[in-house]
């Protein structure tokens, strides 16, 4: 009895009169053939995140935070004035630390001089229209923010562009297994197992940005590029033996 070894599957040629005519993927005990492929669409995203923040310096800790907080309220209610909904504005991270004087040497075992407070607010806007981006952070700007730590674009919708890929990758494993059955001396059987794990979708990030306070009159140009999506399927066919794999 021959053996045939194809795509990490062990196959054991079946006589051609003991093969069922319509097997399935539990009674199948023939050989099969294993093959996996990936499958690309590309998208173009049309909602975006932004990361903006407030950064204030004060002599107390108390100060900073007052402080922060105004002018973070600016901040937000310029944003809001733009059209983008309380809903869409999140907090994302806030902090108050102390700074310390690093340029003069403690006295042996005393800690290191408090100089000042530094309180951090970022909040998270969603942006649903990619033509506003760049007048949400030019207004941000405008209104007393002094970090964009990022962007972040992505799609709302890919079922479409991901059926599609995974259509594209259907095909080239079947062209793949199609292949080697030829190469074997046999042909395809019928379908017997069809997998798909498909990663989720990363959003595309921007990186830092630098702040320019001296912001032009020319609004932020924002280029959001297009998004690839890929997508992971396996399948299993039934090999079907020829005269001469017998």
């Amino acid at each position: 009895m021959r053996r045939l070894w194809l795509v990490s599957a062990f196959l054991v040629a079946v006589p051609l009169s003991a093969q069922q005519p319509a097997p399935s993927s539990q009674g199948w005990a023939g050989p099969d053939i294993i093959t996996s492929a990936t499958g690309e669409a590309r998208v173009a995203p049309d909602r975006a995140q932004i990361l903006i923040g407030v950064q204030t310096r004060a002599a107390t800790a108390a100060q900073a935070g007052a402080d922060n907080a105004r002018q973070t309220k600016t901040v937000i209610d310029a944003i809001k004035a733009r059209g983008i909904p309380a809903e869409q504005i999140a907090t994302s991270e806030y902090n108050i630390y102390p700074e310390y004087d690093h340029r003069e040497p403690a006295r042996e075992g005393a800690p290191p001089r408090v100089i000042g407070y530094v309180a951090n607010n970022t909040v998270r806007v969603e942006v649903r229209r990619i033509d506003q981006v760049g007048q949400v952070i030019d207004t941000s700007l405008g209104a007393g923010a002094n970090m964009v730590n990022a962007i972040q674009f992505f799609a709302s919708n890919v079922d479409a562009a991901r059926r599609a890929a995974l259509g594209e990758a259907v095909t080239r494993a079947r062209g793949d297994a199609e292949a080697l059955a030829k190469a074997a001396g046999g042909s395809l059987g019928a379908l017997l197992e069809l997998n798909t794990q498909s990663p989720p979708v990363r959003p595309l990030v921007a990186q830092r940005m630098a702040v320019n306070m001296d912001a032009a009159a020319v609004q932020t140009p924002i280029e959001p590029g297009q998004q690839t999506l890929t997508v992971w399927v396996s399948g299993r066919w039934a090999f079907v033996p020829g005269s001469g794999s017998r």
